[in-house]
C-alpha cells in the first residue's frame, strides 16, 4: 500500500513538476518574446494587395492587371455553408477557443504518429492569420511560440467575425487566386455565392496545400481531400446525410478561367495600365485601384465587331491563302491519333473566334474536319466552300472552286469559324486575315474616347495601330489643307484647274508627276467639287498658291507638330504619317464647330476604400462662355456630368480653345457633307443623316485605306492596311475598306443621338452661282446652283472672275511645268 502510494506520488509529483517546468517555460517565451511582438491593432486597417481593375463609364469590367487575383469579401458575403466548410477543414472550435486550441495541437500530434501525415492542422485560424499577416514561414521554436502569442493577442483585438474575414481574404488558394472570392472565379468562373457544396468544400481544401490539393493539376487528390473535408461535415452535423452522398458522387469540375471580362477591350485596357504605371509604379498592381474609363461598352463591342467585320470582307474578296499547315495521317486514325491531332490543335490555338481544324478527309461537296476540343464536325458545299476561289495576288483571284480537293486535302490544317446562318450556329471555312484596321471614336465636345479598337484581334497582335501605327492619311488630310485655303481667301467655287503637273524639285526627288487617283482629269472646276471628288492636282495648286508655310502654320491649329509635317507639295496629299488618333483629333474641330479638344480616356480613379484621387478636367467646348458666362456646354453627354462641370469655380473648369472661325468652319463643314451625299463617302448616305460629314483617304499603291467623319457630336476614324505595308489591291479604296467599318460603328453608335447642325454664321451669305465658272449666275440660268460664301468674298457680278480663282482657272492647259 505504501509502495502504491509512493508511487502516485512521484507521479503526482513528476506532473506538477512537469506543469511548473512548462509554465515556466511559457512564461520564459512570453517574457522573451512579447516585447518584440507587433502590434496587432495594424490588422484593423491591413491592405491587401489587390489588383489594378479598369471599368467602363457604365461600370463593366474592361481589364485587371496583378500578379495576385484577389477580390475581398466581407465576413457577411460568406455563404454559411463555405464557412462551415472551413472550419470542417481547418478548425472545428474556431468559435469557441481563446486563438489556441489544445485538442487541435493534440489531434495533430496523434494524426502524425499514426498515419505518418496530418489531416486537420494543429494550428487554429487565428494563428494561422498570425502567421499569415506577421511571420515568415520558418520552422522554429520561436516562431511558433510567436504565433501563440500573436493569436492570443488577435483574439483580444478583434471579434471572431474579422479574424474569419481577414483569413479567407489572405490565404493562397492556387493558379494565383488569393482569397475564396477569387479562387471561385479561377476555378469555376463563377461568384462564390454560387458555388454548390462540393464546390466550397472542394476550395476549403486548398488551404493546406494549394499546389497538391490543385483540382486542376491534380483532380484525383482534390477528389479526397474534398470527400474527407466533407466526410468532418457530416460528423460535425453541418451537412445532412443527402447532401454529403450528392456531394462526394459529385465528379470533379474545376478548370482554369481567367478574369472574366465584361467587355473586350485589350488596347484601351493597355493604354490605362501604362498610363497608371507612370502615376503610381509597381503599387498600380497591388493598391487596388479602380479606373473609371470614357468608354461606351455597347459602343465597344460594335467597335470590335465592326473591325472583324471588316477584315473578314476585305479577307473574303482576295481568296483563300490555302492551309497554315499539313500533317501527315496514317489511312486509319485511332483515339489515340485522335487525341494526339487534338492536343497539337490546342497548342496552335484560336485566334478570336477563328479555330484551328485538321482535315480529316474530303470529298467533292463537302470536308470532316477535327477541332482542338476533340469534336469531328462535317462542313457541307454551303458552309465556305462554294464560293471560295484562290488567292492569287492582291489583284487576281482564281475562278470559284468546282470541288474541295481544289483547295484541301487531308491532313492540312485550317481555320474554322462559327457563324450564324438562319437561326443557327454552324462552322465555316475560314483563315486569320493578314489585313489589318482599327478603329477610335471621340466626344467632339470633350476629347472622351467613347470606343478604341488597335487591331482585330489583341492576342494576334498587341500593337495598338490608332496610337502607335503612323501611316500616311492619303486625301484624309485634305480637309485640313483646304479649311487653311477658305480662311485665306479662298471659296468653295473658287475655280482651279484639274490638269497635269509636274515638278522638278529636288525636295521630292528629282521629277515629280503627281496623278488623280483614276488617271483621268476633269480640267476647271470648283474647290467644293475637288474635295469630294478627291481629286489630287487640284489639292497640289491650292497648296502651291496658299504657300506651304502659311498651310504647315496654320494646320498646327489642329494638333499637328508643325516641325513633322513635310516642306513640299506632296503635304496636300497626305504623304507624312499620322497615327488615327492624330487624325481623329484633328477631324473633331470640324465637328463639333471649330475648337481644339484632346482625347483622354482615364475619367476618374478610385482607391480601395472608395475615395476619388483622380477626377478628369478636360478642356470642353463651350460655345457661348465668353458671351454668356455660364450658357449652355453645347452637346457634352449626361454621362459626362455637365452639372458637375458647370458647379466647378471658374477657374477650376477648362474650355477648349477655339481655333477656326465660325464662317470657316460652317464652310468645310459643308463641303464634307458633300463627301457622302455626292462625293466618295456615297455609302454613308445608308445612315440617312443630314448632319454626317467626313472625308475618305486613299495612299499610292494603295497601302492605306481611311475614313474619317462626324455626326451627332460623334467624330470617328478608321484605318485599314497591311502592318508591313503591302499594297491592298488596285480595286480597293478608302471608300471600300475603311468606310464599311465607319459606317457599321456610327450606325449604332449614332441611334438616338438628334442632327446637330452648324448656325449659319450672319456673315454667310448664299448667291446663286454659275457652277462651270463660280461667277454670279445669270438671271433664269437653268443650271445655276447656290453656294455658300462669307460675305466679303461674295461674286457681286455676272462676269465674276476674283482674286478667289486660282490655279489657272482661267483657261486650261495640257500640262504645267515647274
Amino acid at each position: 500500500m505504501s509502495r502504491s502510494f509512493s508511487l502516485i506520488s512521484l507521479l503526482v509529483s513528476f506532473i506538477l513538476l512537469s506543469a511548473a517546468g512548462a509554465v515556466m517555460v511559457f512564461a520564459a517565451a512570453f517574457l522573451y518574446i512579447s516585447p518584440k511582438l507587433p502590434s496587432v491593432d495594424a490588422l484593423r486597417d491591413i491592405q491587401l494587395q489587390t489588383p489594378l481593375r479598369i471599368y467602363s463609364r457604365d461600370g463593366q469590367l474592361m481589364g485587371e492587371f496583378g500578379e495576385k487575383r484577389r477580390s475581398p469579401v466581407s465576413f457577411q458575403e460568406i455563404p454559411d455553408t463555405f464557412i462551415k466548410a472551413f472550419l470542417a477543414a481547418e478548425d472545428d472550435h474556431f468559435f469557441s477557443h481563446h486563438g489556441v486550441d489544445v485538442s487541435s495541437l493534440l489531434r495533430a500530434a496523434s494524426q502524425l504518429i499514426t498515419t505518418g501525415s496530418i489531416q486537420s492542422g494543429g494550428s487554429t485560424i487565428t494563428m494561422q492569420v498570425a502567421k499569415n499577416y506577421f511571420l515568415t514561414q520558418e520552422r522554429t521554436f520561436t516562431r511558433k511560440f510567436t504565433e501563440i502569442f500573436l493569436a492570443i493577442e488577435i483574439e483580444r483585438a478583434l471579434s471572431k467575425e474579422d479574424i474569419l474575414e481577414l483569413y479567407i481574404n489572405k490565404i493562397f488558394l492556387g493558379n494565383h487566386a488569393y482569397g475564396i472570392e477569387a479562387a471561385a472565379q479561377v476555378y469555376y468562373g463563377k461568384p462564390l455565392r454560387e458555388l454548390s457544396l462540393a464546390q466550397m468544400a472542394m476550395i476549403a481544401g486548398l488551404p493546406k496545400a494549394p499546389s497538391a490539393y490543385n483540382p486542376v493539376a491534380n483532380p484525383e487528390r482534390a477528389r479526397i481531400r474534398r470527400n474527407w473535408i466533407l466526410s468532418r461535415m457530416r460528423s460535425l452535423g453541418y451537412i445532412a446525410e443527402q447532401d454529403y452522398k450528392t456531394a462526394i458522387s459529385t465528379p470533379i469540375s474545376a478548370t482554369a478561367h481567367g478574369t472574366p471580362l465584361d467587355v473586350d477591350a485589350a488596347y484601351l485596357s493597355e493604354m490605362v495600365r501604362l498610363e497608371m504605371l507612370d502615376r503610381f509604379g509597381r503599387n498600380a498592381y497591388e493598391d487596388g485601384y479602380s479606373v473609371i474609363t470614357t468608354v461606351d461598352s455597347q459602343l465597344q463591342h460594335v467597335a470590335n465587331q465592326a473591325i472583324i467585320n471588316g477584315v473578314i470582307e476585305y479577307d473574303t474578296r482576295h481568296g483563300y491563302r490555302g492551309p497554315e499547315q499539313h500533317w501527315s495521317l496514317p489511312a486509319q486514325i485511332d483515339d489515340d491519333k485522335r487525341d494526339e491531332l487534338a492536343k497539337k490543335l490546342v497548342d496552335i490555338g484560336a485566334v478570336g473566334n477563328w479555330h484551328p481544324a485538321v482535315v480529316l478527309n474530303t470529298e467533292d461537296k463537302s470536308l470532316v474536319a477535327l477541332l482542338a476540343s476533340g469534336e469531328q464536325t462535317t462542313l457541307n458545299w454551303d458552309q465556305g466552300l462554294k464560293d471560295t476561289a484562290r488567292y492569287i495576288s492582291e489583284d487576281r483571284m482564281s475562278y470559284k472552286i468546282e470541288k474541295v480537293e481544289d483547295i484541301l486535302k487531308p491532313g492540312d490544317v485550317i481555320r474554322l469559324r462559327m457563324v450564324k446562318d438562319k437561326d443557327q450556329q454552324q462552322w465555316q471555312l475560314s483563315q486569320l486575315p493578314k489585313v489589318q484596321a482599327a478603329l477610335v471614336s471621340l466626344d467632339a465636345d470633350t476629347g472622351a474616347i467613347i470606343s478604341l479598337v488597335g487591331g482585330y484581334n489583341y492576342q494576334k497582335s498587341s500593337f495598338n495601330r490608332v496610337t502607335q501605327a503612323t501611316r500616311q492619311p492619303g486625301s484624309n488630310f485634305k480637309p485640313f489643307i483646304y479649311t487653311a485655303a477658305l480662311d485665306n481667301g479662298f471659296t468653295p467655287a473658287t475655280i482651279i484647274n484639274d490638269a497635269p503637273i509636274v515638278f522638278n524639285d529636288s525636295s521630292l526627288g528629282g521629277t515629280w508627276r503627281p496623278s488623280n487617283d483614276n488617271g483621268t482629269f476633269n480640267g476647271p472646276m470648283r474647290l467644293r467639287q475637288a474635295l469630294y471628288l478627291s481629286r489630287n492636282l487640284v489639292s497640289i495648286r491650292i497648296l502651291r498658291d496658299l504657300g506651304i508655310d502659311k498651310a504647315i502654320d496654320y494646320v498646327g491649329r489642329f494638333g499637328f507638330d508643325t516641325k513633322a509635317l513635310p516642306r513640299d507639295l506632296s503635304l496636300a496629299l497626305g504623304s507624312h504619317s499620322l497615327t488615327p488618333m492624330q487624325i481623329v483629333t484633328g477631324y473633331a474641330a470640324f465637328a463639333n464647330g471649330g475648337y481644339k479638344i484632346s482625347p483622354y480616356l482615364i475619367e476618374k480613379i478610385i482607391d480601395r476604400d472608395g475615395n476619388t484621387i483622380f477626377r478628369a478636367n478636360p478642356e470642353v467646348v463651350c460655345r457661348h462662355c465668353g458671351k454668356k458666362g455660364r450658357d449652355a456646354i453645347a452637346g457634352i453627354d449626361e454621362e459626362y456630368s455637365l452639372d458637375e462641370i458647370l458647379s466647378q469655380d471658374t477657374e477650376a473648369r477648362k474650355y477648349a480653345p477655339q481655333v477656326l472661325d465660325d464662317e470657316v468652319v460652317f464652310l468645310i463643314d459643308n463641303i464634307l457633307k458633300d463627301v457622302i451625299t455626292r462625293g466618295t463617302g456615297r455609302k454613308a448616305r445608308v445612315l440617312e443623316r443630314s448632319d454626317a460629314a467626313g472625308k475618305t483617304g486613299t495612299t499610292n499603291g494603295p497601302t492605306d485605306a481611311w475614313f474619317s467623319g462626324y455626326s451627332g457630336g460623334v467624330v470617328t476614324s478608321t484605318w485599314a492596311g497591311f502592318d508591313q505595308n503591302q499594297k491592298l489591291g488596285r480595286r480597293e479604296y478608302g471608300g471600300s475598306v475603311a468606310l464599311p467599318i465607319w459606317i457599321d460603328f456610327m450606325k449604332v453608335a449614332l441611334k438616338d443621338r438628334p442632327e446637330r447642325q452648324l448656325k449659319q454664321p450672319d456673315s454667310i451669305v448664299t448667291v446663286r452661282i454659275d457652277p462651270d465658272t463660280g461667277a454670279l449666275a445669270h438671271p433664269g440660268q437653268a443650271n445655276a446652283i447656290f453656294e455658300y460664301f462669307r460675305s466679303e468674298n461674295a461674286p457681286q457680278e455676272s462676269d465674276y472672275n476674283s482674286p478667289g480663282s486660282y490655279g489657272n482657272g482661267g483657261g486650261q492647259e495640257p500640262i504645267e511645268i515647274f
